[in-house]
């Protein structure tokens, strides 16, 4: 049987797993994170048909004479370039610019994906659209721990910004040099006991001859007092005033005629506050905003990277597993270690180009026909050879 029908049947079956590739990657153009495929080929073993042969004085060498047995699939390789991005502007979108992989859980198997579509569940934990879990780092009190064993990230909805007592205030602006004596200015600002109970701190300053008295009383029956003179237009060093555990810089207050623009204009404390949205940092910092206008961390999305991603074997629903070949996981904070950065409300798209798919396409088609002709054309000698005898 002829040699080269066997070879266009290699051919037949290598192009048509081009045109699988291929197919697949169309499919796949509006997949999120979806990645591309591309077909190589390679010879199969040649037959030897006469041998090499060497040099001699009165003979010049000849060269190997062999026949080539076909074509197959040499490999399958995954194109990792970045892919566009997409803003959705839904917070929990995420994408990943620059290398590595959002790192997931689906039962006890850990895979990873660049799909960031994510959304808490009815546990408020983030999951991928398949209910793959997110993994990262969780906050304790504010602190990110960074460095122990990774665990579903959750949003913890009923979270509680605990209160603050209010331990310092600062007073600023002017107080009027040319007001007449015995002219009041009162000032209120609110403050907050450890338990978050809010009250009313009053200072009222009151015109003297040497400058200005000032007096102080939280709400609660504490009360304070204190003095305060000018030196061209400077409060004294160290000015200041205490009401029950509320210690108020006057350092900065000044004293020119004509203005009157004294406030107290900072505070600590504050009461406690439930989560209302939160944030992610370029870093994957899940940053929680509350009711009483505290930010702090909720959590951190960790990412993976691989010395040789293109290893790594795809495990449906837009994620991939580990395999010898691609490396053990290297875990890290997005910025860190060659990862890239996270950018939220924003997802990464497919990198299919359809240009070259399609050419693709052609170049596959067009292969597979050559092939096919070769096939037709050594059932014709065959043919011929079994007309010899009529």
């Amino acid at each position: 049987m002829l040699r080269s029908l066997y070879s266009g049947i290699s051919g037949l079956r290598s192009h048509q797993t081009m045109l699988d590739v291929t197919g697949n990657n169309i499919a796949n153009v509006n997949t999120t994170g979806f990645k591309a495929s591309a077909t190589q080929f390679q010879d199969t073993l040649s037959q030897l048909t006469q041998g090499a042969g060497a040099p001699q004085e009165a003979l010049g060498g000849t060269n190997p004479a062999q026949v080539g047995l076909g074509v197959q699939v040499a490999g399958i390789i995954t194109n990792f370039a970045q892919g566009s991005s997409q803003a959705t502007g839904r917070s929990t979108d995420m994408m990943i610019s620059g290398d590595g992989f959002f790192i997931t859980q689906l039962g006890n198997e850990t895979l990873y994906t660049r799909a960031g579509a994510f959304s808490p569940d009815a546990e408020g934990r983030l999951v991928t659209p398949d209910g793959s879990r997110v993994q990262g780092w969780p906050a304790v009190n504010g602190q990110v721990q960074e460095g122990g064993g990774l665990q579903d990230l959750q949003l913890p909805r009923g979270a509680v910004s605990p209160a603050e007592a209010t331990t310092t205030a600062r007073v600023t602006g002017n107080l009027p040099a040319d007001a007449a004596a015995g002219a009041v200015i009162a000032q209120d600002r609110t403050v907050y006991a450890a338990d978050g109970t809010a009250r009313t701190l009053t200072l009222t300053f009151t015109r003297t001859g040497a400058g200005w008295d000032v007096a102080g009383t939280d709400g609660a029956g504490q009360t304070g007092t204190s003095s305060l003179t000018f030196a061209n237009g400077q409060a004294q060093p160290g000015a200041a005033i205490t009401v029950g555990g509320v210690a108020v810089a006057l350092d900065t207050v000044t004293g020119y005629a004509a203005v009157s623009s004294v406030s107290v204009s900072e505070s600590n404390g504050r009461a406690a506050g439930t989560l209302e949205s939160f944030t992610v940092g370029a870093n994957g910092t899940l940053i929680g905003s509350f009711s009483n206008g505290n930010r702090q961390p909720l959590g951190r999305v960790a990412l993976a990277g691989f010395v040789n991603p293109a290893g790594l074997e795809k495990a449906g629903g837009s994620s991939y597993r580990a395999t010898a070949n691609s490396g053990a996981a290297d875990v890290g904070a997005a910025g860190t270690n060659g990862l890239g950065s996270l950018d939220a409300g924003t997802l990464e798209m497919s990198n299919v180009d359809l240009s070259q798919e399609f050419t693709n396409l052609i170049v596959a088609q067009r292969g597979f026909q050559a092939n096919a002709r070769i096939i037709t054309t050594s059932d014709e000698v065959l043919q011929e050879l079994s007309n010899l005898k009529r």
